[in-house]
């Protein structure tokens, strides 16, 4: 997927060794991110499928037809590195088979700028093995390494992220951005009601509009009174609506970032069902 030529001599073992390292970091990176159950074996066989784009460089095609060839190629190499489970599978491995990928071909990019390359659309031409091809190898997994670890950190913290529509019984209706906390069982004494927290900032309190409680709680060796107002029912966007809770006022801001709202793992439990 990565093509490097030597000006005026084509040391073709070169390309090849280098092409195929690339593709392997690409396939493993997306391995990794999507956590997919593969061994070194595939990826090894995908990344030496991938390294044949090199040859296109010797048959006469014109530039519809050689993207085409790397689609192709790309689709064999994600089918023999992750096999084929389903359609959404499939797209999810291409798809970031090609963010991979273009990420570390504007790395390419960013080089050649730097190192003033010479190069026809995707191939690049420069004067020797120079330390750039160096740098290449070095700083190319860091690159990738550095985009899978904040992939990883992203998808494992937004996955917890969810849109939420409030209804209370005043007839208002809160749109917020919850985030579940699944070591939070936080729920009212009286009647095992699960507790969600909401910003103070997002709703007003009214006694006559909304009916309140006030629930007990420990934090820390603290006891104190948290406000808590019965809402009609919530929507969780791809969960569905859940009824029987309370909503608590927090006097502190949530810091998490873009979240209005902390829910416990216990609101998805099926007892809730509206």
């Amino acid at each position: 997927m990565i093509i490097l030529v030597i000006l005026m001599k084509i040391y073709i073992d070169l390309v090849l060794l280098l092409n195929f390292f690339f593709d392997l970091l690409l396939l493993f990176s997306v391995a990794v991110l999507l956590r997919r159950q593969t061994d070194l074996k595939h990826l090894v066989l995908g990344a030496l499928v991938g390294s044949i784009t090199i040859f296109s460089m010797f048959i006469e095609m014109d530039s519809v037809a050689i993207f085409f060839l790397k689609i192709l190629i790309s689709i064999l190499m994600v089918l023999i590195a992750f096999g084929f489970s389903s359609k959404r599978a499939f797209f999810r491995n291409l798809f970031y088979l090609y963010t991979s990928s273009i990420l570390l071909g504007g790395f390419l990019y960013f080089l050649n700028l730097q190192f003033s390359y010479q190069n026809e659309g995707l191939v690049f031409y420069f004067k020797g093995l120079s330390v750039n091809v160096v740098a290449l190898i070095i700083f190319g997994p860091i690159i990738l390494y550095c985009y899978v670890k904040q992939g990883l950190h992203l998808k494992n913290h937004y996955h917890h992220y969810y849109l939420v529509n409030i209804y209370l019984r005043s007839g208002e209706v809160i749109e917020a951005t919850a985030f579940l906390d699944t070591g939070n069982h936080l729920v009212d004494p009286y009647k095992r009601r699960p507790i969600i927290l909401i910003n103070k900032g997002r709703i007003e309190v009214d006694d006559e509009k909304n009916p309140m409680v006030l629930v007990p709680y420990d934090a820390l060796n603290y006891h104190g009174l948290l406000k808590c107002i019965i809402p009609d029912k919530i929507f969780i966007q791809g969960v569905g609506f859940r009824k029987n809770f309370l909503l608590g006022i927090t006097e502190e801001k949530i810091r998490l970032d873009g979240v209005d709202c902390i829910m416990g793992g216990n609101l998805l439990e099926h007892l809730n069902v509206l």
